[in-house]
């Protein structure tokens, strides 16, 4: 009995997006690499616009991507939140200027905010004050103590070239028994240490 010949191949369909497909997260974190977050999305439903206060207390919510026991508004790079008509602003100071977290930091405030409603917004980035560790809340830096992270330290000495901090508790046993071992840590913005005492390591918030 002759066997039954093999069904013809079946030639696969290329898929060819159309217009504007494709355009999803990776396309706004793109737009989001200068600062930029304009959006001509409708305006949030309803009359009222929520209160500059309310907004605030949204932001507080948002996390800092590299150290997340902490908000945006307690690292303290929120600068500004104000309506422009009915397109909200926010201005960000990044860290520094290079950093690799600020694309993320647009993109989380970005979804936060539209997330509780907001329809036009507008990312305004700021370099000029330079951020400074001085803008940290006091409960930003409790946080930053009570997670494992000395929190920064503004009075500092030169040594050997570099900026050396006074004292620097350790955040598990509060000895001020310690000691640098690098200058940099987990991130570029920490100096790894040591505690002499419980001899337990920790990151250092750098003093900036």
């Amino acid at each position: 009995m002759a066997p039954e010949p093999l069904p013809a191949p079946v030639t696969p369909t290329r898929y060819s997006p159309q217009k504007g497909e494709g355009q999803g997260i990776s396309t706004r974190l793109a737009s989001f690499a200068d600062g930029l977050g304009t959006d001509e999305r409708p305006a949030r439903s309803g009359d009222a616009l929520p209160s500059v206060a309310e907004i605030w207390s949204w932001l507080a919510e948002v996390p800092d991507p590299e150290i997340p026991v902490i908000s945006l508004v307690d690292l303290g790079i929120i600068r500004d939140v104000a309506w422009d008509g009915d397109v909200l602003e926010v201005t960000v100071t990044p860290t520094y200027s290079g950093c690799p977290a600020t694309t993320v930091i647009n993109f989380d405030i970005d979804r936060h905010l539209r997330e509780r409603g907001i329809g036009k917004l507008r990312l305004k980035r700021q370099l000029s004050p330079a951020w400074t560790t001085a803008w940290i809340s006091a409960e930003g830096r409790d946080k930053l103590s009570a997670y494992g992270i000395a929190p920064p330290n503004e009075a500092t000495v030169a040594c050997a070239g570099a900026l050396q901090p006074r004292d620097v508790a350790c955040p598990r046993c509060g000895s001020a028994k310690t000691e640098r071992i690098s200058q940099f840590g987990s991130t570029p913005c920490k100096a790894h240490f040591r505690c002499t005492e419980c001899l337990e390591p920790f990151d250092y918030f750098k003093s900036i």
